[in-house]
C-alpha cells in the first residue's frame, strides 16, 4: 500500500530541481567590414556587480527549508496555518481547532470538529500569504510541511513519525506504510506481525476506547487490539493492569496468558475448604474466555472452568443441595 503525496516537492522522497540562474553574455558578432584589421576592438565596458541581499541569496533548497522545525504547535511542526471551513477562523492545526471549540466554555450547541478534508485555505507561518492547499508557498516559496497529504490536507515538517496515507482508512497514519497493513473488515491498520493472526472484528476501530471514551479511528496515541479482537489504546491497557485488571472491558475475556494465575488460584482455593453447610452447594457458571455453561461445586473464592480451567467466570444461578 503506497503512500500519497509523497511525490510533491519537499516531501522525503521528492528532490527539488532547482534551475541554475545563468547570466546571459552579449556576443559580439563578427565584422564584415572592408578593412576589418584597421578597426580596433571595442573597449569592453565594466558593469559593478549588484550587491545581493540577504533575502536574494536565499535560495533553491535554503529558500525551501527556512524555518524549518520553528513554527507549528504542540500537535504537528509545520510552517503553516489553516483556515477552518466550518467557522472560518485561523488555527495551527485541526486538533488545535478541535480543542478550542469543544472547550467547555463553549455552548453546547455550537461545539464542532473540523472536517480536514474541506479544507481549502492555508496561511504562510513566514510571508503571512492565504493561498490554496499546496506544499510551497507561492509567495515566499517555502515548503510549509516536509510531509504534505494533499487528501488529508495535512502537513508537518517532523518526518521521523514516518507518516503515511492509508486509502482504506482515508486519512494519513504514522509508523511507516511498510509497518502496518489495512484489513477490509476490520475498517483499520494493524501491524504486520498481526497479519495472520489477530481476530477480524467488523469496524473494531470505529468507536471509543472503553476506557477513556476517545474516539480510536483518529486517535493520535497508540492503540492495539486485544486477543478477543476489541481496540484499546495501549497506555489505557498498561493503567488497566497497574490496577490489576486482566479482562477485556467490552467482552470480560482475558487480555493475556493467565495460567500462571490460575494456577496460584488452584493453590487458594485447595487451602481453603468450605464450611460444612456449603459443601454440596451447586452453582452455574458462564466462563468468560471460553463461553462454555458449566454447573460447578460452590466456592467463595472463585469457579473454574471445566473446559478451559479458567477462573475468569461468572456465575448465572445457583441452588442448594443435590
Amino acid at each position: 500500500m503506497a503512500p500519497v503525496a509523497v511525490d510533491y516537492p519537499g516531501s522525503p522522497c521528492f528532490d527539488p530541481k532547482i534551475s541554475p540562474i545563468v547570466a546571459e553574455g552579449n556576443e559580439i558578432g563578427n565584422m564584415m567590414l572592408a578593412g576589418a584589421s584597421d578597426v580596433q576592438p571595442p573597449q569592453e565596458q565594466h558593469i559593478p556587480e549588484k550587491e545581493l541581499t540577504s533575502e536574494e541569496m536565499v535560495t533553491g533548497n535554503e529558500r525551501l527549508d527556512k524555518g524549518y522545525l520553528k513554527y507549528g504547535c504542540s500537535h504537528y511542526r509545520r510552517r503553516c496555518r489553516i483556515r477552518a471551513p466550518c467557522c472560518n477562523e485561523i488555527f495551527d492545526c485541526r486538533h488545535c481547532h478541535n480543542e478550542a471549540k469543544n472547550s467547555i466554555s463553549i455552548e453546547q450547541k455550537l461545539r464542532h470538529d473540523m472536517p480536514r478534508h474541506l479544507v481549502e485555505k492555508v496561511i504562510c507561518s513566514l510571508c503571512g500569504t492565504e493561498q490554496e492547499v499546496q506544499q510551497v508557498c507561492q509567495n515566499c516559496g517555502v515548503c510549509m510541511g516536509r510531509y504534505f497529504c494533499a487528501i488529508c490536507k495535512l502537513f508537518d515538517d517532523d518526518t521521523s513519525k514516518e507518516q503515511y496515507h492509508c486509502d482504506g482508512c482515508g486519512i494519513c497514519r504514522i509508523g511507516g506504510s511498510k509497518n502496518y497493513f489495512h484489513c477490509n473488515k476490520c475498517g483499520c491498520c494493524y501491524s504486520v506481525l498481526l497479519k495472520s493472526s489477530h481476530p477480524c472484528v467488523e469496524r473494531a476501530m470505529h468507536q471509543n476506547c472503553p476506557v477513556c471514551f476517545e474516539y480510536l479511528f483518529e486517535s493520535r496515541n497508540d492503540v492495539i487490539a486485544l486477543p478477543c479482537g476489541h481496540t484499546i489504546h495501549k497506555s489505557c491497557l498498561e493503567e488497566m493492569k497497574e490496577h490489576y485488571q486482566y479482562a477485556c472491558p467490552i467482552c470480560s475475556k482475558s487480555v493475556c496468558d493467565m495460567s500462571k494465575v490460575w494456577e496460584k488460584f488452584d493453590v487458594e482455593i485447595a487451602a481453603t475448604p468450605m464450611p460444612p453447610y456449603c459443601e454440596n452447594k451447586m452453582v452455574w457458571i458462564l466462563c468468560n474466555d471460553c463461553g462454555c455453561n458449566s454447573e460447578v461445586k460452590y466456592h467463595v473464592v472463585a469457579h473454574k472452568c471445566p473446559n478451559c480451567k479458567s477462573y475468569n467466570t461468572r456465575q448465572t444461578r445457583g441452588r442448594l443441595g443435590r
